[in-house]
């Protein structure tokens, strides 16, 4: 059984096809460990031979690692029978090992150090750069990356990185999609707000959101994904299990967002779970299918080092999870009456 496949196509242009799983980049620049190329192949061709066929990856994840491990294995593949995004608003700079950012999350990676660079020629050198890694001659999508709290800690840096993008490098992406040289592009976010900001001022086509839809989190059905129905944007879900508690469960020390649980996410996921139990699903097959249940989200990229996760991720795109489920989570109140379920009328 292969993967289920979702055509976007906004623009009337032909469009993109994802498939429902997509395979996220960052753990194969060597994230938190260090992971061996033979490991990486393994994982990547698993991916591959069950059907994966979009590929996330951007300059940040390993310091350019992930990019160079991508071109190794998708060197010799048709271009056609895949989707491929990487990112902008980061160059490398080459620099003494000492020196190199990311110490406590990159591990085994080239030296280099991180330059913010949302502008014009920026956004232009940083996909040089990403073609040559890459080994392609094009990218079908280019997401600007990390304009969020999260990364920029405080409104004023935000605003001053979203001005800086959208009197440059937004003209770069607009110029680049129109001369065919990406088929489209957006933003790869870890918050929904300045997602919503940028979809209010620009022609986007896709935002890569990540954990911020999914069984824990439905804030932005109050008005950014109606928004981005209206408009016609893709949303590809990053994060899904929310930094690992919708996958191991409520268990001690699961992660929630990069940190360890609070007691409250503990009890509310063990409460989730308890409902998935009583349908006999596994917590990560509901936590996965979750997103996809909304119109606007067209692939769902969750993380994973290892064979064993893949091989879940595979699991749960293909669970089938009945109806019940989500009606008796709405009913004890762990989901959003107005989430989407595909039985809406």
């Amino acid at each position: 059984m292969t993967i289920a496949t979702r055509h976007w196509d906004r623009r009337g242009t032909g469009g993109l096809t994802f498939t429902e799983m997509g395979f996220g980049g960052a753990p194969i620049g060597n994230l938190y460990r260090a992971v061996t190329d033979t490991e990486v192949d393994d994982l990547l061709n698993i991916a591959w031979q069950n059907g994966a066929r979009y590929y996330d990856t951007a300059p940040l994840y390993g310091l350019g690692l992930s990019e160079t491990r991508i071109n190794r294995f998708l060197r010799g593949k048709p271009r056609g029978e895949y989707v491929l995004s990487t990112k902008v608003g980061r160059l490398l700079r080459a620099c003494p090992p000492e020196e190199r950012d990311g110490r406590d999350k990159w591990f085994d990676v080239p030296a280099r150090q991180e330059v913010y660079d949302y502008g014009y020629d920026g956004v232009m050198r940083s996909l040089d750069f990403s073609l040559e890694r890459l080994g392609v001659s094009r990218v079908d999508i280019l997401y600007a990356h990390d304009l969020d709290l999260f990364n920029h800690r405080t409104q004023e840096a935000l605003d001053a990185r979203l001005a800086e993008f959208m009197e440059g490098g937004y003209r770069a992406l607009s110029e680049l999609r129109d001369q065919g040289v990406i088929g489209a592009f957006g933003a790869g976010i870890n918050e929904w707000q300045p997602a919503q900001w940028l979809a209010e001022r620009g022609d986007f086509d896709l935002f890569l959101l990540a954990g911020r839809y999914t069984l824990l989190e439905q804030e932005a059905l109050d008005s950014f994904l109606p928004l981005c129905e209206r408009q016609g944007i893709g949303i590809v879900i990053g994060g899904p299990y929310n930094s690992g508690i919708l996958a191991t469960g409520p268990r001690e020390g699961a992660y929630y967002n990069y940190d360890p649980a609070p007691p409250e996410i503990l009890d509310r996921v063990r409460r989730i779970e308890a409902v998935c139990t009583r349908h006999d699903v596994r917590l990560v097959d509901a936590a996965f299918r979750f997103p996809l249940l909304h119109p606007a989200v067209v692939s769902v990229i969750p993380g994973g080092q290892g064979v064993a996760e893949m091989e879940s991720n595979l699991a749960a795109v293909r669970a089938d999870i009945p109806a019940a489920l989500w009606q008796d989570l709405k009913a004890e109140g762990l989901m959003r009456k107005d989430a989407p379920t595909g039985q809406e009328a």
